[in-house]
């Protein structure tokens, strides 16, 4: 455990002093929501109704940009070698790792995103469903995203192929976190939405790091 939880630090230290994948992600979701209004028209209604979607397809497309980055350094230094090496066990070292990109990329990503949504007229009523629906399902986006950025790792440019790979896997995520965020029922009409939207994330939670770490002992070998 204590191993592991370095391995977060360590990611983490490297996300602060490299800039990460968070200022690529951020830039792309601010162009989305400067050229949504522009492409869509001035109209406040209907910018209100396509917030919520416009704001989760924009969380998911920021994320997939940084897939291809949570293994491939690491594949390419050495360090995976070393830490298999060393005997780590090789699902919790991309259990750690998956972790470290959410709390760099997408956890910042999904505090920030509904406010941002203010741009798009959303409904100040659903800001807080939106944070908390968002904060949960980030979390499974960046488990799955380990899956298509492991696959990937030792692949030059794959990160076009880690996005075709993990798209279908986000459906789910993008489907309930939509449903409650547009419920016009209040809280307790989303109830529903975020229950099965926290059971997607906790199963990309014990799916990810079985088939991450088994994509990477390919590249090990």
């Amino acid at each position: 455990m204590t191993a592991l939880a370095a391995i977060i630090a360590r990611d983490l230290t490297l996300a602060l002093r490299q800039g990460g994948g968070l200022g690529p992600a951020l830039g792309f979701v601010l162009a989305v929501l400067v050229m949504v209004p522009l492409s869509v028209g001035p109209d406040q209604a209907t910018l209100q109704r396509l917030a919520p979607g416009i704001m989760w397809l924009t969380l998911l497309l920021s994320v997939l940009l940084t897939a291809d980055r949570i293994f491939s350094q690491d594949l390419e230094d050495g360090s995976l070698e070393v830490m298999k090496t060393a005997g780590l066990w090789l699902e919790g070292v991309a259990f750690a790792k998956a972790a470290a990109h959410w709390v760099s990329v997408s956890l910042p990503l999904a505090i920030i995103a509904p406010f941002l949504g203010l741009l798009l007229n959303i409904d100040a009523g659903r800001i807080a469903v939106l944070l908390l629906a968002m904060v949960i399902g980030s979390l499974g986006l960046s488990m799955l995203a380990a899956i298509g950025g492991a696959v990937t790792a030792g692949l030059r440019r794959g990160g076009l192929l880690a996005t075709l790979l993990i798209l279908p896997l986000y459906v789910p995520t993008l489907i309930f976190g939509i449903s409650a965020t547009s419920a016009d029922l209040g809280p307790s009409g989303s109830l529903p939405s975020l229950l099965v939207l926290t059971a997607v994330t906790l199963m990309s939670c014990v799916i990810s790091p079985w088939a991450s770490a088994a994509a990477l002992r390919t590249y090990l070998k």
